[in-house]
């Protein structure tokens, strides 16, 4: 069985540019005869077949960068979108934006349509349903003709490609530590299902920091919400099982939620059920977004400085765009951004 082959390692076999190999399977009159038929000669004895996602790659530079994100009201995601344009456009590129609605189909849409010569290079977090199935075949094609892709937030460690993350795992660990020291002895940790990365990267943070205080973790506080349903719709949904989750546990007086709303919405509750807090209970929560700022009282949380990832990102992407060492073995870094825990009224 003849093995896989890659647009790029046709290239290097041969000893030309990704560009030619591929305007040479187009039969482009740009190239001379005798390079189309030594490429297509190689192609066809290694089994090539170009897959949908752009054999134009690399043939032109547009000068413009795709963001494919899962979500576009997010305040994160609007951060990181913002961080991208201030270094794209200090640095001469352009931004095209991409939506997933978490679908893994529109997903793989979005990239082929991007991919196919309007853009020289994705920025992207992965949808839920990606992370779900667990199918990044879209990545792989894309990253073999050429096109680089960097991951942040949400990534894996099945693709090999650059990625920025924050610490997820010890600022959970940082917020419920906090709780603790402010007297807090029975806490709830308010989380997603364990595909997605950074939930169960700071539900582990969570468990972490009970351990170190010699508090045994119980599964009867750890509430696994169902991300896959649309809470800012269907918010009655959300209120119903934290509510479930209190009065099961009166004794909570702490909660850590992974996200702002599942933060926003304990404190509802907890208001609803004749709770004061900070006094009666305290919530801290994570990604310091608008919300966190005006509620009342205002949100203790921990902050993910999604803007500085966004300009890490587009530094990222266009060094890789802008390298002359194209022939040398690739190299990917995977950067970390420290989180910080931004104090206010919802903690003592």
């Amino acid at each position: 069985m003849k093995r896989k082959i890659t647009l790029k390692q046709i290239a290097r076999e041969l000893d030309v540019s990704i560009s030619t190999v591929s305007k040479a399977l187009r039969n482009s009159a740009e190239i001379s005869e005798d390079t189309k038929q030594k490429v297509q000669a190689f192609a066809k004895l290694y089994n090539y077949k170009p897959n949908n996602i752009a054999l134009s790659l690399k043939n032109r530079k547009t000068n413009t960068i795709g963001i494919i994100i899962p979500e576009i009201v997010h305040h994160f995601f609007s951060k990181v979108i913002s961080g991208v344009e201030t270094v794209a456009n200090k640095r001469g590129y352009n931004v095209i934006i991409g939506l997933s609605n978490e679908s893994f189909s529109k997903e793989v849409i979005n990239m082929e349509m991007l991919a196919n010569g309007s853009i020289d290079g994705f920025i992207l977090s992965i949808s839920k349903e990606t992370l779900q199935l667990q199918d990044y075949h879209h990545f792989n094609e894309t990253m073999s003709q050429g096109m680089p892709i960097v991951m942040f937030d949400r990534v894996v460690p099945d693709i090999n490609c650059d990625k920025i993350i924050v610490d997820d795992f010890n600022g959970a660990k940082k917020a419920v530590a906090k709780l603790i020291k402010n007297g807090c002895e029975t806490i709830a940790i308010l989380t997603t299902k364990d595909y997605v990365s950074v939930g169960k990267l700071r539900t582990q943070g969570y468990l972490e920091a009970l351990q170190e205080n010699d508090i045994t973790p119980e599964a009867n506080l750890i509430l696994k919400l169902d991300d896959t349903l649309d809470y800012e719709v269907h918010l009655d949904a959300l209120e119903t099982e934290i509510e479930q989750l209190f009065k099961l546990n009166p004794s909570v007086d702490g909660v850590f939620a992974v996200n702002e709303l599942y933060a926003l919405t304990a404190m509802k509750v907890a208001r609803k059920l004749g709770l004061e807090i900070p006094k009666d209970i305290q919530v801290i929560g994570f990604t310091d977004g608008v919300l966190s700022k005006h509620a009342t009282p205002s949100l203790t949380t921990v902050s993910q400085h999604a803007q500085q990832m966004g300009e890490k990102a587009a530094h990222l992407l266009i060094d890789k765009l802008e390298s002359e060492n194209e022939d040398e073995e690739e190299v990917y870094q995977t950067l970390v951004i420290e989180t910080e825990l931004i104090e206010r009224e919802s903690t003592k």
